[in-house]
């Protein structure tokens, strides 16, 4: 796991590198102003073009990317990238103008107006806008109080700005050498969106043809689907995965929605464990048998693989039990080597519970529920609590699953307990 990301993480610096190198063969040493102000103008722009490139590959659901690094570490990267892409590309343009109107011995708002007339000068510009509309309906302050439809709607704009923008590129003189190594970049991206995030789905839906069987009350706001299919063992979905569901159903069928397994795949069957946290997970309560779902995975990597020691610790909170459960039942392991902690508010929020004590009973595995309020004095995921209920604690592989808050509080407590970072395996998704 921590290869992987080195590895894609290594990739992305070294083609950052490439893309320098590309500058520096063309610039051409000025001390004139206007000649630094351009200079500036092509790094930036290069730098930003090649950003781009590179956020659009970390959505493109790359199999071996998101099984090999993990979709929330990728979402994170994805996320912190478009602030450094959106810099870049404001500060690619304010050196252009400036470097102009330096040019020109005009005034900034004559220059503005005057490069704005060139056809592939006013579409970079307005992919800039584009992205910057991106920018702002992601930030967390505003991510919260957008609808998701809004929030992805606006998000698929980032497309048609990497469209304007490759326009811009070509028709400009940063790329008057390597106008096809460009050409080809945008080309392997485009077929990798294209294959993984359009073709790859629809021949899934015609292959298993997924429908609802059954929708289970498990507790308060909380339901089960059960779905059968055909050839589902084609999927490969392994304890712990996640796949992206769109349930045709009125409400629902624009929407992809991530949920892990809430059980192993047996035979024909799929199953999940949905809390109703939003408007789309609570219309799933509605569901009808014989609903046709468009199952696409499966992603994620907080899976059996991740795996180096004999002893295993699973942590859950909340509607993380979901994924946790599916690795409870399978993951190898004799008596005493699999330890469950479910945290959870009160006893009655405890989902699968009948499910989980047969499983410990079958494998002689261990089960504690920590119960309580999270704002109570008592914290039973702090770190002498967790060397209390488990004594070896440092001795084990922790996997972990909860909201974001939990999860990092969990495992700063579990760094301080003495476990290693990377012996800690986590995927946090607001799901």
């Amino acid at each position: 796991m921590r290869d992987a990301a080195v590895r894609v993480r290594g990739g992305m610096l070294g083609g950052a590198g490439v893309v320098v190198l590309l500058w520096a063969v063309q610039v051409r040493p000025s001390a004139r102003p206007d000649a630094l102000f351009a200079t500036a103008a092509h790094l930036s722009g290069l730098l930003a073009g090649y950003g781009v490139l590179v956020l659009l590959f970390l959505m493109a659901r790359v199999p071996a990317v998101e099984h090999g690094v993990g979709a929330d570490r990728l979402a994170r990267w994805h996320a912190f990238g478009g602030r450094y892409v959106l810099l870049l590309c404001f500060g690619h343009g304010l050196f252009a103008l400036l470097g102009y109107a330096v040019h020109e011995g005009v005034d900034v708002v004559s220059a503005a107006s005057e490069l704005l007339g060139y056809p592939a000068l006013a579409a970079a510009a307005a992919g800039t806008v584009l992205l910057a509309a991106v920018g702002v309906t992601s930030a967390r302050a505003v991510r919260r109080r957008v609808p998701h439809e809004t929030w992805r709607g606006v998000h698929l704009l980032v497309y048609l700005a990497a469209a304007l923008a490759f326009g811009h590129q070509l028709a400009g003189p940063d790329l008057a050498a390597a106008a096809w190594f460009w050409a080809l970049a945008h080309t392997v991206v485009a077929v990798l969106l294209v294959w993984y995030r359009a073709v790859v789905p629809v021949r899934q839906a015609l292959r298993h043809a997924v429908r609802v069987a059954d929708v289970r009350v498990e507790g308060p706001g909380v339901v089960s689907v059960v779905m059968y299919g055909q050839h589902l063992a084609e999927l490969r979905a392994e304890p712990g995965q996640f796949l992206r569901w769109r349930f045709l159903q009125r409400r629902l069928w624009h929407t992809a929605l991530p949920f892990s397994l809430s059980a192993p795949v047996r035979g024909n069957a799929l199953r999940i464990t949905v809390k109703g946290l939003g408007g789309h997970s609570r219309r799933i309560r509605r569901l009808r048998p014989g609903t046709r779902v468009l199952a696409t995975g499966p992603f994620g990597a907080l899976t059996a693989a991740r795996r180096t020691r004999p002893k295993v610790l699973l942590i859950a909170g909340g509607v993380g039990i979901t994924p946790m459960r599916a690795l409870f039942e399978t993951l190898p392991g004799g008596p005493g080597d699999i330890t469950l902690l479910y945290r959870a508010g009160a006893e009655e929020h405890l989902v699968l519970r009948a499910e989980l004590e047969a499983i410990a009973a079958g494998r002689q595995a261990g089960l504690h529920y920590l119960l309580g309020p999270s704002g109570a004095a008592y914290d039973p995921l702090a770190p002498q609590a967790l060397t209390a209920l488990v004594p070896d604690l440092a001795e084990h592989d922790v996997y972990l699953c909860g909201p974001p808050g939990m999860a990092g509080a969990t495992r700063a407590a579990l760094l301080r307990a003495g476990v290693p970072a990377g012996h800690i395996h986590s995927e946090c998704f607001s799901h």
